[in-house]
This record gives C-alpha cells, structure tokens and sequence, in this order.
C-alpha cells in the first residue's frame, strides 16, 4: 500500500484530549483508548489491528486482494467477529487513516512484546519506511514488562496512571528499527520459516522483542512429534490439568501455560474448535465457552506422544506467508533442536 493523500469521507480517527500540537496515537487494538482518554494523554488515536499473526498473507497478491482475502478470513474464522462486509470496512479504514499521516506532528506507536503486537509493528513500519517523510514526526512505546506487574500481558492490563507515566517515554523510531522491520517482515511472510530463522539470527537488537515474538510464531508450525502446533498442545494441557470448559482452557492458557501470551478469545476460539471437528477429533465437541469439554482417547495419545495429528487429520492454516496444506507439512518445529526444520 502506497501512502498516498486518499480522498475519503470518513477516517476512523477517535478524539483523546484538546491539544495544541496535531498528536496521533496508532495502537493495534482498542484496549487502551478509554484509559488513554481518562488519563488526559493529548490527541487523536487510530486503531490498526489486522491480526497479522493470523491467516493469509500471500505477498504475490495486491494489497486491496489480500485486504479482502483478510476480511474473508477474519469473518469466516473468529468467533462472533461480524460478517465479511464489516470487517473490509474496518480494514479500509484503518488503512485509510495511515494515508493521513501528513494531519500530524507527533505520531505515537503503541506496542508491546508479543506477537500480535510485535508482527503489526514491523508491518507498520516496514509501510512507513517508504514514507521518509514522515520519519521525524513517529515516536515509539515498546515495552515488554511494566514495574509492579508479575505478569505482564499488555498495555490493556495496565490503569489509566501507568499508562499516563509511559507517556513522554516514547522513542524516536530510528533507521536501524525501520530497517530492522522492513527485513523481518519481508521474511515472515516469505513463507519459508528457515529463511525467517537466518534473518532472526542477522537482527542487532534495535527491536528487542522481535526474536522471541518470531521465535513464538515458528512454534505454531506442527512441532515433530506430535503435529500440533504450541498452542494447540497447550489447550490440550489445560485439559489434562483440569480445566473443563473452554473458556478454562484459554484463562489457564492465558495465566499459566502460554510462555508468550499473545491470542485473544476469538483467535483462540478456531484453534480449540479445529481440534474437535477433525475428522480425528483431540478433544470433545462444544458449543460455547461454558460447555462441558474433555479430551478423547486420541487427544490422551497425542499429549502423551504417541501419536501425530497429521497422520490422521489434513492441515489448512497458515502459518506467516506458509500456506500448509495435506498431511505432510513442509516445514516442523523441532523442539529438541529449538528451531524449525525441513520435513524429510
């Protein structure tokens, strides 16, 4: 997408507080608007949130093709998300808004450690890389643990005063990050996971939360002994651990078992659902987050490795710009060797 002045009616910008200088706050989600506003932080504010770490990402296609490839993934896959029309107009928009930038004197990145955050950003970047002219006005919020929280999820846990004593901590976003970015996101959606590995292994640190968010993204490829990616041999985990609903599965995941916290309940929710509705089902059909849910004599083998989902159920996701198909990925996880490999 070129950024290019786009003449619209409608910009999804949403009001903070008055202020005498143009401030535009970008955040890939919602989550911290409201306390944004209470806390008096200055500004506009303008959601980006494409789950990029999610679904189809085919760098052949043009960017309006694979925006409504997106919305038609979005739509069809996550739980309760709205219809395919819907979800193109917020795409739209939000896409839309970056071609304003020009409004601005100070624009404000909002991001943390994990992965959904972390692949939007290089995203963003990566696009506003080609705009120099903006270079000087972007500033970035990048943490990874805020103090007096154990468990640092996000910038949503975090209260109205917290978020009030990062502001004026933000950073100017230098040429290293650009190009840091423009690199990573080049190879993570290359679709050759072993490509994205060399470059991990290239990057100098200027994002410092990208490799362990990368790292994060290659471990959802089917891992060697069990053809599950982590995620979905974490749901089984919770279940062996007692959980009995899914709603159980995912807080457990979410307080305890997941290294890297980075799903939220929609995106979790077809993870879960793909193991019950297999041809060879890992755990117990389920309507909702309340339902009873329990694993089946399959999903006992598999957490047990003496079985491989791929041998009995078709993979169809992707993983980055990794389209796996069939039942013989191209590409595993290897957790002995802490990498992904070539599935010889």
């Amino acid at each position: 997408m070129a950024l290019a002045e786009t003449n619209i009616d409608k910009i999804a910008f949403l009001p903070l507080n008055p202020s005498t200088e143009p401030i535009l706050h970008i955040r890939c989600g919602s989550d911290i608007y409201e306390d944004l506003r209470e806390a008096g932080i200055p500004g506009s504010f303008l959601e980006v949130s494409d789950p990029v770490c999610q679904g189809p990402l085919d760098p052949s296609l043009s960017e309006e093709v694979l925006r409504r490839q997106r919305a038609d993934f979005i739509a069809a896959t996550y739980h309760e998300i709205g219809d395919a029309a819907a979800v193109l107009a917020k795409l739209e928009a939000e896409d839309a808004g970056l071609t304003q930038l020009g409004r601005f004197g100070k624009i404000v990145l909002w991001f943390e450690h994990d992965l959904y955050d972390q692949a939007i950003l290089i995203r963003l970047l990566a696009l506003l890389r080609t705009a120099p002219q903006f270079h000087d006005r972007l500033f970035l919020i990048n943490i990874g643990a805020v103090p007096g929280v154990d468990r640092f999820v996000g910038l949503g846990q975090l209260s109205p005063q917290q978020l009030a004593n990062l502001w004026g901590q933000e950073k100017p976003v230098s040429p290293a990050q650009f190009d840091e970015a423009d690199r990573l996101w080049r190879a993570y959606t290359t679709g050759d996971p072993l490509h994205l590995q060399e470059v991990l292994q290239k990057t100098d640190g200027a994002l410092p939360f990208l490799v362990p968010a990368m790292k994060r993204h290659l471990q959802e490829l089917p891992w060697r002994d069990t053809g599950l990616g982590l995620t979905e041999q974490l749901a089984l985990k919770a279940l062996a651990e007692g959980a009995e609903t899914p709603g159980r599965v995912f807080a457990l995941i979410m307080e305890n078992l997941e290294p890297l916290p980075y799903l939220g309940d929609a995106m979790f929710w077809p993870l879960l659902a793909g193991l019950a509705t297999a041809p060879q089902p890992a755990v117990t059909a389920f309507s909702d987050w309340r339902a009873p849910l329990s694993l089946t004599d399959f999903g006992r083998e598999l957490l047990g490795g003496r079985a491989c989902w791929t041998d009995h159920n078709p993979l169809d996701r992707w993983i980055g710009g990794l389209h796996l198909k069939g039942n013989h990925p191209p590409y595993l996880w290897d957790p002995g060797a802490g990498q992904a490999v070539t599935n010889t």
